[in-house]
C-alpha cells in the first residue's frame, strides 16, 4: 500500500506531516528521519483496530490482508 503524506516544515524548526487520507493522522520530529520513522508509526496507530472488541458471532472469520 502506498500513502500520500504531505510533510511541512514547522516554524519552530523540524517538520511535521499528515496523511490525508486517514483523517487526524498526523505527527512530527526534529529532523527528517525521525518524522519519517514516527510516521511509520502514526499510520500503524491509526489503523490499528481492537478486533477482539469488535461484535462478531461464532460464524464470522477474521483475517489480516496485505494492501
Amino acid at each position: 500500500m502506498k500513502l500520500a503524506v504531505v510533510v511541512h516544515e514547522a516554524e519552530e524548526g523540524g517538520y511535521w506531516a499528515e496523511v490525508p487520507s486517514i483523517p487526524g493522522c498526523a505527527t512530527q520530529g526534529e529532523t527528517f528521519e525521525e518524522l519519517l520513522q514516527n510516521l511509520y508509526e502514526a499510520v500503524e496507530g491509526c489503523l490499528s483496530v481492537a478486533i477482539d472488541q469488535l461484535p462478531t458471532s461464532p460464524k464470522d472469520r477474521i483475517l489480516e490482508i496485505a494492501v
